[in-house]
């Protein structure tokens, strides 16, 4: 009974401990991904057991990643979709940069994500549907970047039916004009076409 609980207690730690890695391996892919001048990722040693040591990484009591702080860090290069594989993340604040590429559509695996800020960028491309999926999400920032095409009807019913209470998609290429109203009685959420706008 005893050589039982023992091993019990040891494949726990090793999911735990894998767990823990793979979340180091999908913030390290991000980081051979980026241009880096400043060395603000210098810390992101992935032989470290976990991410949770890492500078602008936070992590809760089971030493899962829950925020990504990496505002006005001097970054290029693209959002990786390893990003997606994040479990517990709840901010991924990475605006101010010079990120590019399309927002991968694996972020719609981050269900606890409560701000996305990727503003002030270079995205390009559409706005993922997948977003929509996000029902914990109160702050969607992705003003200022080069994004096409229309807001996903799923996002607009975050503000409906979900917690949203900030969306700001001004300043890119989008088309459509969105009015909706945020029915848990947070302010009025409205979505006015962009003048670059594309038709």
């Amino acid at each position: 009974m005893r050589s039982k609980t023992i091993f019990v207690l040891v494949f726990a730690l090793a999911i735990a401990y894998a767990d823990c890695n793979s979340e180091g391996d999908a913030l390290n892919a991000w980081k051979t991904s980026l241009a880096d001048p400043n060395n603000v990722l210098q810390s992101w040693d992935p032989t470290l057991v976990n991410p949770c040591t890492w500078l602008h990484v936070t992590c809760n009591d089971e030493n899962s990643v829950t925020r990504v702080d990496l505002g006005v860090a001097g970054l290029s290069g693209p959002l990786v979709p390893q990003l997606g594989l994040l479990a517990n993340l709840q901010y991924l604040e990475v605006y101010g940069n010079k990120l590019s590429g399309a927002i991968p559509s694996a972020l719609g695996n981050l269900t606890n994500l409560v701000s996305l800020d990727l503003y002030h960028n270079r995205l390009s491309g559409s706005i993922p549907a997948v977003l929509g999926n996000l029902r914990s999400l109160r702050f969607l920032r992705l003003n200022g970047n080069k994004l096409s095409g229309k807001l996903p009807d799923g996002i607009v019913q975050l503000i409906n039916h979900g917690h949203l209470q900030i969306l700001d998609v001004s300043n890119n290429r989008l088309a459509g004009t969105v009015r909706a109203t945020n029915k848990t009685g947070f302010a009025v959420t409205t979505v006015i076409q962009d003048p670059k706008a594309y038709y």
